[in-house]
């Protein structure tokens, strides 16, 4: 169990401050509100048998498209790229940002195990990218802190920002102390290009092993000088996005989770209707769903989650981007609406 790619638990300096945060109380950090990590009547021994049932609608039966642009230069309002899963660009005038890159065909401490992207090719290669100059990391799970991925960002990347205790990882992995800046909720950074960095809280937990909650989970509140961005990062639903939105909104845009839940889970991921009551909480101008298409962590369909959400967000009047894998959305601009997902059934399905 001392595989590299299993990082490193806080220790020294670093856990002596982790030990002083409000969020932390009995060896562990905790969320602001009580959250079981599963349901009551839920059963480890149907969860087992569900998870070994298979189910062709599970991963998608064809390659799903890819959008190469090549990424041209930002003039104006910045540009988001989505790359599946969890995993997108930011990209200003100035700067380009990397949040929870996971390039690896595996969500897993390892190459031959766990759980294995969409068999068909889904991929815009780590090194088609534009230069990186940072890496956000919301927690530490492995469908979001990749090794493999950091290890090739590692020489050329100038700064990683994580919650408290996340960076005790990347030091353990080659990248220099004075490259990681670890927050907790609630506090700021200034970044390059005249923006800040926000940690805010999140309903969810951490852990690469067996022990749980010894480092920090966080979404992100991301201002520029002409927009303002929430970095959801994995949580349940719950009464900080209303706080955030009070404190932080209005934002241009809203980017959350939307995938891999379950009924027998229900306190750390959302439902896709819960996603949407998070977009309107947080006061966003439009949402952009992910932690969907390249992974089934879960037992629902592939596309389950996208199209419960567009039917949601039709209803509530909640305006959603659903770009194609690597199509840049330009925050503010035209939002990509077709139903790329559901194309090769003729369905013309799409958002407000």
């Amino acid at each position: 169990m001392r595989l590299r790619s299993l990082g490193k638990l806080p220790a020294g300096n670093r856990l002596e401050r982790i030990k002083a945060s409000p969020n932390y109380r009995e060896n562990a950090f905790r969320n602001q509100e009580v959250t079981s990590m599963l349901s009551e009547d839920a059963s480890y021994l149907r969860m087992i048998r569900e998870s070994m049932r298979k189910d062709s609608r599970r991963s998608p039966a064809e390659s799903l498209p890819v959008v190469s642009s090549g990424f041209p230069a930002v003039s104006g309002k910045p540009v988001v790229t989505w790359f599946g899963h969890s995993s997108y660009l930011i990209q200003t005038e100035s700067v380009n940002l990397l949040v929870d890159p996971v390039f690896s065909q595996r969500a897993s401490f390892s190459s031959y195990l766990g759980p294995k992207a969409y068999a068909f090719s889904t991929d815009i290669p780590l090194k088609d990218l534009p230069r990186i100059d940072i890496v956000i990391l919301t927690h530490d799970h492995y469908d979001h802190l990749d090794h493999r991925t950091i290890r090739q960002l590692r020489s050329t990347v100038k700064a990683f920002y994580t919650p408290l205790g996340v960076g005790s990882h990347l030091a353990f992995w080659g990248i220099e102390e004075s490259r990681i800046t670890e927050l907790d909720w609630e506090e700021s950074a200034e970044l390059p290009g005249e923006m800040k960095l926000t940690a805010t809280p999140a309903r969810h937990f951490s852990g690469r092993g067996f022990i749980r909650n010894k480092t920090l989970w966080a979404s992100y509140v991301l201002e520029t000088a002409d927009c303002r961005l929430y970095l959801g990062g994995d949580s349940g639903y719950g009464k900080h996005f209303a706080e955030i939105g009070r404190k932080y909104g209005p934002f241009d845009m809203v980017i959350l989770e939307n995938g891999q839940y379950n009924p027998q889970w229900p306190l750390i991921h959302m439902m896709p209707e819960e996603t949407v009551r998070a977009a309107i909480d947080l006061k966003g101008e439009a949402l952009l769903p992910v932690h969907w298409g390249r992974f089934s962590l879960s037992l629902h369909a592939w596309d389950d989650p996208v199209i419960r959400l567009v039917k949601e967000a039709n209803e509530m009047n909640v305006k959603v981007a659903t770009p194609k894998i690597g199509e840049p959305v330009v925050i503010g601009g035209n939002y990509p609406s077709a139903a790329w997902w559901s194309l090769e059934k003729g369905s013309t399905q799409g958002n407000p």
